[in-house]
């Protein structure tokens, strides 16, 4: 079956009237389109785009921030049979131009300025087929001589009545490209069938109530699988589906839309416990005691519930309490209502989720990849297991191959990488078995925990291995660490370049009366790096002798995605980072 026609159509039925998207408009606020008027628009540009020569397994490309006009263009590029291409709205001209071409996108739509002045550099250069720039915002000056349209002008003659293109479930939905932290991206290859029926097996897996009623923000970017996918699924279940556009309002974003679900990544709640965390040792002894009983509450029932265990009424009453003096008010700055975050993209520590879960916010932590369709491992709502990726989805097969590898089968598992038949051959066992290129481990009740990534392990000139992701998730649990990256491979020690969090280093240097002029100098201060010292050695103290970090450099920057130091999904490409600062890493040594 068709994905759009999967989403649409059963909603149409269901409830046409009932808001479908919501969206922020310029100095309006925020406005909702419901299923009705919401597939009438997905139709006219699907009408378009067929007008525009756009026809069935042909590429049409979304180089945008978030938007209602994103979700719009992909569903109405999938209800004709065409293949979705996201690229990242942060990816420079370069970057996009790999993509255009390695697909062979015929139309794109773009969201902004400088997106669309990149894709008409790249259009006039003529070594891609790109044949039509469109253009969601009318602020964006646009020279229609290149074949450049305004969204709205393109749809305006359209008909909002469309029959949907039958596709097979082989039949490719979208192309992927992976972020590239090890090499070239890849061109993923999903289907329509790994969407609708990893979509399935999120709803047998949960068994959502009342799931119409919830309501999705929209934060990270819809050109990564996680956030496509998981919004797809809000739709496809009936939910509400709202689109930030720029994550750095995410905050007041939270409190004026209240969602009551999100997908985030890691730092998104280690920011947020960490942050609580400093504010607590910052009240008095008396807020102090309130907040550690609050929390002991908190994790007392929760654990009961994580069991499936009867609460006494004794410790209901606490926990009412609890929640009235300390937990509304952290879920306040939340919006109010969440309570159901997948996370991915990383590792995240008990402790951060345990805290959530004693606050009365279920992080469901999970594992995948763009190749399996964002999940193959995910918290069920109890019974799961802290400091694990969860138990794997209905449908999902698991095993431990050569070298602790994880090994997957399912039907989310992609069709292969476009025009790269070799590489695809290459990621498959001899069996069939998809390979993660991760290490892991399974326990008896099938929690998968992830010890790192094959190829990030590293190997010291003592012959001693270290997974830099598990130290690094350690320390950036910390308020006062943004961003590390950890240097070990063939060196005799463990070294580390370090990205302060500039907003607690701000207080730190103004209580010890440490004079500021630039952030190049502060991190080179005696007493700033005697600081970090402390705290690194403090964080570390129940590691091994030999994965501790020796010596480090506190970096005045943070790593940055326009440079391709980090990835869209805020992954660091430690190859790069490694060879763009690789005379500060030599002065360690």
């Amino acid at each position: 079956m068709n994905l759009a026609e999967a989403i649409i159509q059963k909603n149409i039925e269901r409830h046409a009237i009932k808001p479908a998207i919501g969206f922020r408009k310029k100095d309006a606020g925020w406005k909702e389109l419901s299923w009705q008027k919401f597939s009438e628009i997905i139709f006219k540009t699907a009408n378009a785009l067929k007008s525009a020569g756009i026809a069935e397994n042909d590429k049409v490309a979304i180089y945008a921030d978030n938007s209602s006009e994103w979700m719009i263009c992909d569903l109405a590029a999938m209800a004709i049979g065409a293949v979705t291409v996201p690229v990242y709205s942060t990816n420079n001209a370069d970057q996009a131009e790999y993509i255009i071409s390695d697909s062979g996108a015929k139309i794109i739509l773009v969201g902004d300025q400088a997106q669309y002045d990149a894709c008409l550099e790249i259009f006039k250069s003529g070594k891609t087929g790109l044949e039509t720039i469109i253009i969601s915002k009318k602020a964006v000056w646009i020279k229609k001589e290149f074949s450049s349209f305004y969204l709205e002008d393109f749809i305006a003659k359209s008909s909002p009545e469309l029959e949907f293109c039958k596709k097979e479930i082989n039949d490719v939905a979208t192309l992927i490209y992976t972020s590239g932290t090890t090499g070239t991206p890849k061109g993923v290859m999903l289907t329509h069938g790994n969407f609708i029926n990893a979509f399935d097996a999120h709803f047998e897996f949960f068994k959502f109530k009342n799931f119409e009623e919830e309501l999705s923000l929209a934060f990270l970017p819809l050109s990564h699988v996680f956030e496509r996918s998981w919004s797809l699924l809000c739709l496809y279940g009936g939910a509400r589906v709202y689109f930030l556009e720029d994550p750095k309002n995410i905050a007041k974003t939270l409190e004026e839309v209240k969602p009551t679900m999100m997908c985030a990544v890691p730092r998104f709640f280690q920011k947020i416990y960490a942050g609580v965390l400093e504010k607590a040792e910052e009240g008095s002894s008396f807020r102090k005691k309130i907040f550690s009983w609050a929390l002991e509450t908190g994790w007392q029932t929760a654990e009961l519930r994580r069991k499936e265990n009867k609460i006494p009424l004794g410790l209901k009453i606490k926990e009412f309490l609890a929640e009235v003096l300390v937990f509304s008010k952290i879920k306040a700055k939340m919006g109010g209502r969440l309570w159901f975050l997948p996370c991915g993209g990383a590792s995240l520590s008990p402790e951060v989720t345990r805290f959530f879960e004693s606050v009365g916010i279920h992080v469901t932590v999970g594992y995948g990849l763009t190749e399996t369709t964002a999940t193959l491992t995910l918290f069920p709502l109890t019974h799961f297991e802290h400091g694990t990726s969860g138990k794997p989805l209905p449908g999902v097969e698991l095993r431990i191959g050569e070298g602790n590898e994880i090994q997957a089968k399912g039907k989310g598992i992609m069709k292969g990488y476009y025009n790269k038949p070799q590489d695809t051959l290459d990621v498959f066992t001899n069996d069939g078995w998809f390979k993660t290129g991760d290490a892991g481990k399974i326990d008896d009740e099938g929690n998968l925990t992830i010890t790192d990534r094959l190829k990030d392990l590293m190997k010291t000139s003592n012959g001693k291995y270290i997974a830099p992701q598990q130290i690094e998730n350690l320390l950036t649990n910390n308020n006062f660490i943004q961003q590390i990256v950890l240097i070990a491979e063939d060196r005799q020690f463990v070294s580390a370049l370090i990205v302060p969090n500039f907003e607690f280093l701000q207080d730190f240097i103004k209580n010890n009366h440490i004079p500021f002029t630039r952030w190049e100098d502060v991190v080179n201060y005696e007493k700033v790096n005697d600081f970090y010292k402390a705290k690194i050695k403090e964080l570390q103290s129940h590691m091994s002798d030999f994965e501790k970090i020796k010596k480090f450099t506190l970096m005045p920057t943070e790593f940055d995605i326009s440079s391709g130091e980090i990835t869209p999904t805020l992954k660091v490409k430690r190859n790069v980072v490694l060879k763009r600062y690789s005379d500060i890493i030599e002065k360690m040594y």
